[in-house]
């Protein structure tokens, strides 16, 4: 297990002005209808994007005193990299499977995310202990709860990727919408050994309730911040293994080269060549 080391890109004080909401409150949601989007942008328009929510009395999910937190994940694949490759193809049905711990509090999870053909997501997960975060497969339990709720069966899958973040979690006043910001993104083939990360790149995630109005869309909106269709499993792939077919993600590797590249420009005089 890891925990990302690289500096923070938020200012601590500015998380530290939203009003806390408990894991139990914030699980006790239910969002009726529920619809998943997903985004894409920088740490600097981050900051003005947490500043609006701030305004419109969003909270921000806090444990232990810490409002941003680590995240460690291993999604298995088969040798031939099967459900990279359904993703790939653009098939509607499709499966991942992971192991992920919450680093500060060492809690480990299996995990199983399906998409159905309406494009609603599902996960089912059960406790694992956390020794078996990296490779659970000689655990008799979770041997024999995999083979109920995927497709696979542990002798099909191994570790392929492991994919590391940090994340806030803001929840609105209203409790229909919650939001997911992942900064500091880095990857770690197990295969190939290969290493990438996504630089100044923000994954956010808005999953509402269907029937109501999303403040937070207009927020996006406001920054011109669009829908962006993502898998951080799929580009970590794509990034640390020359040998697969990148096909529909090469686009998505483009912006987020030019998001960076304009990051760097915003943030560095092009003539001195250091910070503004």
């Amino acid at each position: 297990m890891n925990i990302p080391t690289r500096p923070p890109v938020i200012d601590n004080s500015l998380l530290s002005r939203f009003e806390p909401i408990t894991l139990e409150r914030m699980d006790s949601i239910r969002l009726m209808n529920r619809i998943d989007t997903k985004f894409v942008t920088d740490t600097l328009m981050l900051k003005n994007i947490l500043e609006d929510a701030l305004d419109r009395g969003y909270m921000i999910f806090e444990s232990d005193g810490e409002r941003l937190h680590a995240y460690d994940s291993i999604y298995f694949d088969t040798s031939d990299l099967q459900m990279f490759a359904e993703h790939r193809r653009g098939k509607l049905v499709r499966q991942k499977v992971r192991t992920r711990v919450y680093c500060e509090s060492g809690l480990c999870f299996l995990e199983v995310k399906k998409k159905n053909n309406h494009s609603r997501t599902r996960k089912k997960r059960v406790e694992i202990p956390l020794a078996d975060f990296q490779d659970f497969r000689s655990d008799p339990e979770a041997r024999l709860w995999l083979s109920s709720h995927s497709g696979y069966s542990v002798e099909e899958v191994s570790p392929a990727i492991e994919t590391l973040f940090n994340r806030i979690t803001l929840v609105n006043k209203g409790l229909t919408e919650r939001l997911t910001i992942d900064t500091s993104v880095t990857f770690k083939n197990l295969r190939t050994r290969a290493t990438a990360d996504l630089g100044a790149a923000v994954i956010i995630e808005l999953k509402q309730d269907g029937r109501t109005h999303s403040e937070m869309k207009d927020i996006l909106l406001k920054h011109r911040v669009k829908p962006f269709r993502i898998s951080k499993y799929c580009i970590g792939v794509s990034l640390t293994d020359s040998r697969v077919r990148t096909g529909r993600f090469k686009e998505k590797i483009r912006y987020i080269d030019k998001l960076n590249k304009n990051f760097y420009i915003k943030c560095y005089n092009p003539v001195l060549l250091r910070p503004l």
